[in-house]
């Protein structure tokens, strides 16, 4: 389904929303696409994402100003960080913090910056925001340290994997926003969590959820499987057909 036609749907939903009588605020959220198959020539892709706020029917629910709040969290696997040193011509590691659960992507989107949607305890709680999701380590040499946790943000911002946004969201009516997520050509492989707060002063008061899975497509899995499974046949297969290109190459420039 198109972007437009999404975003034609949820402006129906929300007008069906708000004619009805009093209800509790809810959320409905919206994914362009729930499959993203990659080639080995993959640069990136981008996804629509389109969100509806059901509203109260009462007065004071009716004239809430909202924000919107996108976290778009991968795969997630443990990520060890080590300080190094050079003494002389060597470089050695002289210490190490072991982190879990670590999204190996991750993007916070939101509609405004995250510290005038809510308060410094909310984000904490809510665990909003790249900070609030390395955790603490699991293993440790001597007592925690923030310069790793730092140093790991540094790397997956400078690699483009981790990565916020204040403006990626836009409310295209009063209950009814757009946001984009740009996957990059690093992505890795897997499933994808997206994550959807709605704030009104400072108070989440609605969430949602999708997820979407990016796959290698059939032929370059099977490759991948076999080179996993049987690496020496793949090399040496590999091997002889680089060998049958060149003698073919030669034969034919032999005859010109």
């Amino acid at each position: 389904m198109s972007a437009r036609l999404i975003a034609t749907a949820l402006l129906v939903l929300a007008l069906i929303g708000t004619a009805g009588g009093a209800r509790a605020e809810t959320l409905i959220v919206s994914l362009s696409r729930d499959n993203i198959l990659i080639q080995s020539n993959f640069t990136g892709e981008r996804l629509s994402l389109f969100g509806v706020i059901q509203r109260e029917g009462d007065e004071k629910g009716a004239s809430a100003a909202y924000d919107a709040v996108v976290t778009v969290r991968g795969p997630r696997g443990a990520v060890t960080v080590r300080r190094k040193e050079q003494y002389g011509p060597m470089w050695l590691n002289l210490d190490e913090r072991k982190y879990i659960a670590i999204p190996a992507f991750l993007a916070v989107q939101s509609n405004r910056s995250l510290t005038s949607i809510a308060s410094a305890s909310v984000r904490e709680d809510l665990r909003i925001g790249i900070n609030a999701q390395v955790p603490q380590q699991i293993v440790a040499r001597g007592a925690n340290d923030p310069r790793f946790r730092e140093a790991l943000q540094r790397l997956r911002i400078a690699q483009g994997l981790f990565r916020e946004n204040p403006e990626a969201v836009r409310f295209i009516a009063p209950n009814v926003f757009q946001a984009f997520v740009d996957l990059p050509g690093t992505a890795p492989l897997g499933d994808y969590d997206v994550d959807v707060m709605v704030f009104a002063n400072g108070a989440m008061i609605a969430r949602g959820n999708t997820k979407f899975r990016v796959a290698k497509t059939a032929a370059e899995q099977t490759l991948a499987t076999i080179a996993a499974e049987h690496g020496v046949w793949f090399g040496m297969g590999t091997s002889i057909l680089a060998l049958l290109v060149g003698w073919l190459a030669s034969v034919i420039f032999r005859r010109d």
